[in-house]
């Protein structure tokens, strides 16, 4: 009698990348770490969404003071980069476990050409830093009146929107 299996590569594949990230993104990385090991990098999370007027890029710095951070664009780049510390480490202190990331960071964003640079702001609030990059006003999206012309004589006007 002969079996025959048939495997599906793609399953397979699909299967290993998982179980890599499982691995990856467990805390067996942090469990490794020396407990001296305090600093080290991390990297803060980004959230960018897009409205009709602009793009806004929101990053958790909990803890980070603004002297702590710097925010800069060079060539349609925002680069956000700093440091968050670890301000209550004293020698008498006995730590059973420490799960927060603390150390240097830094994030590059390419910007799209339709970025008014000059008019950017920045607001941090509650350890959220927001970001507000105002589109240039020539990509806006806008109304434009169409005459439609049916019949001799008769137009009638109707807008559509383009962008």
């Amino acid at each position: 009698m002969t079996w025959l299996n048939r495997r599906d590569s793609l399953n397979d594949l699909r299967g290993f990348h998982e179980d890599f990230n499982r691995i990856f993104n467990s805390t067996l990385p942090r469990m490794m770490q020396s407990e001296e090991s305090l600093g080290g990098s991390w990297v803060p999370s980004v959230d960018i969404f897009e409205n009709d007027n602009s793009i806004v890029l929101e990053a958790d710095l909990p803890g980070v003071k603004p002297e702590d951070f710097k925010l800069h664009i060079e060539n349609f780049k925002l680069t956000l980069s700093g440091e968050r510390r670890f301000e209550n480490e004293k020698k008498e202190d006995n730590y059973h476990r420490v799960e927060r990331s603390y150390g240097t960071f830094t994030r590059v964003f390419s910007l799209p050409s339709t970025v008014s640079v000059d008019e950017v702001k920045a607001d941090l609030r509650d350890g959220v830093l927001k970001v507000t990059l105002p589109k240039r006003e020539e990509v806006k999206a806008r109304q434009i009146e169409v005459t439609i012309r049916a019949e001799a004589g008769s137009n009638k006007a109707k807008s559509a929107e383009v962008k």
